[in-house]
């Protein structure tokens, strides 16, 4: 397994990023715990959860799966890099979601108890709320860590605006603010290239693509049988909208003799900000798999060619700016 730091922190992660939303409701919890166990003996060390994951509401469903497995022992909690997050819709009340003071510092509790841990390494507001002043939400981040209860803080689908506003709050507090933003990045959604990664870059965030594989489009639905989740209607419109770049993509791979879903996460890797691609893996076999996407390297002819295909994006404001 491959490390690198956490964006501008000391923390090592491992090159990919173990994703849990399948716990509950689509991995049995006895294959999630296996899925768990043999991602520890892949080296990979970074988990990343949510409280509404399990689509249970106010129940924490995949945190409390996760909860189970670590106090099984063995050292599995103290060899994971643990990230959850806050924001989502946990209950009836008024402050049972977002980022009010009141809610951020409940929820982490909530968190806490479901995961049977007594700290969490990485804190991520799930959404941006723009209603709460970043004087607020410093302070509660702050109390926490000095409770000891987390230790690094981030963010999940923010814009650049919102990553700079709040890093300069965070200074202004002599706090370390963000380390890593949480976005939607993969060949056919690029979108973040103009804002969102240079401000990664700038304030020294590392970048964690979800939906590396943009929800299976990219992992060969052209030759592959459309059953499942490839057969759903949905699925089936995005492939004919996107035809015209999945052609010449899986055709690039099988030049490649590799695995469209294993070039798109390769791709990912080689990007400089990014830290570590979500894999969410419903199976050890999927886990398995996806460990090629590291010995995978992308050469500037082979990086040129999939620019071609999935145009991206310069920083802002030259992309639409002279």
């Amino acid at each position: 397994m491959e490390y690198t730091m956490l964006g501008r922190t000391g923390l090592k992660v491992s090159r990919l990023c173990l994703g849990t939303m399948n716990f509950g409701p689509q991995t049995t919890e006895p294959d999630s715990y296996a899925i768990m166990d043999r991602a520890l003996d892949h080296g990979i060390n970074f988990f990343d959860t949510a409280d509404v994951y399990g689509w249970k509401r106010g129940e924490g469903v995949t945190e409390q799966i996760i909860g189970r497995w670590f106090a099984q022992g063995g050292g599995r909690r103290e060899k994971v890099v643990l990230a959850t997050k806050v924001y989502g819709d946990m209950g009836d009340w008024p402050n049972d979601n977002r980022l009010s003071a009141l809610h951020i510092r409940k929820a982490c509790e909530a968190s806490l108890k479901r995961l049977q841990t007594d700290y969490i390494d990485l804190y991520q507001m799930h959404h941006v709320f723009r209603d709460a002043p970043w004087e607020e939400i410093w302070q509660a981040f702050d109390v926490l860590i000095q409770q000891g209860k987390i230790i690094y803080a981030g963010s999940s689908n923010f814009g650049g605006w919102h990553i700079a506003k709040a890093n300069e709050a965070a200074k202004a507090r002599h706090f370390m603010g963000l380390v890593c933003e949480q976005s939607l990045y993969n060949l056919n959604a690029r979108t973040v290239e103009m804002e969102v990664v240079p401000a990664c870059e700038d304030y020294g965030l590392g970048l964690i693509p979800w939906s590396p594989l943009g929800g299976g489009l990219l992992g060969g639905v052209l030759s592959g049988e459309l059953t499942g989740r490839r057969g759903s209607d949905h699925m089936k419109k995005s492939i004919e909208e996107n035809r015209s770049k999945l052609e010449p993509w899986e055709a690039l791979c099988a030049e490649l003799g590799e695995r469209p879903a294993d070039v798109a996460l390769a791709w990912l890797v080689h990007q400089k900000v990014v830290t570590a691609p979500i894999v969410g893996p419903r199976t050890n076999e999927q886990l398995d798999e996806s460990l090629r996407a590291l010995e995978i390297k992308l050469d500037a002819e082979v990086l040129a060619k999939l620019d071609g295909i999935f145009p991206g994006f310069k920083p802002s404001p030259e992309h639409y700016a002279w």
